[in-house]
């Protein structure tokens, strides 16, 4: 686990850079792609999903809720993503809803800093957002 300092213009900027942000989301897709078939399946996508125990905590407490309706929670959030409703996610759907996800995240950091804590695994986007801001202000400044 990592902590980035980071605000709304180092998302936007990130998501800007059409080549780091759609090399990243590749990445990204590739690593939830788990047979290899280049489309997400509702399994694959909740899979991931899971990972994040977005339902099993609240505030810090563990929390029970109904099975039924983590699976209506993961359905939605994976129509969401199903653009074209086939019952996959190809993978120039699972961009276009990350940039909308990290712009709705931009919009709601604001110009103000703050200190997040990200997984320090390489395929965080907020980690990347962080890391690209870094590169160009050591650039600017020559300390590459």
């Amino acid at each position: 686990m990592g902590v980035v300092i980071l605000d709304g213009s180092t998302v936007r900027d990130f998501v800007g850079n059409e080549e780091v942000f759609t090399r990243s989301v590749n990445e990204k897709f590739t690593a939830l792609d788990l047979n290899g078939d280049g489309v997400l399946s509702r399994a694959e996508l909740r899979r991931a999903l899971e990972t994040f125990r977005l339902f099993e905590t609240h505030f810090g407490e563990d929390t029970v809720t109904p099975p039924t309706e983590i699976a209506a929670l993961y359905d939605s959030i994976f129509d969401q993503f199903d653009l074209d409703q086939s019952g996959s996610v190809d993978r120039d759907e699972f961009r276009s809803e990350m940039r909308r996800i990290m712009l709705a995240i931009a919009d709601g950091l604001g110009s103000s800093p703050i200190q997040i804590a990200v997984e320090d695994d390489g395929h965080s986007f907020l980690q990347l957002a962080a890391d690209l801001e870094a590169e160009k202000i050591a650039g600017a400044t020559g300390d590459k």
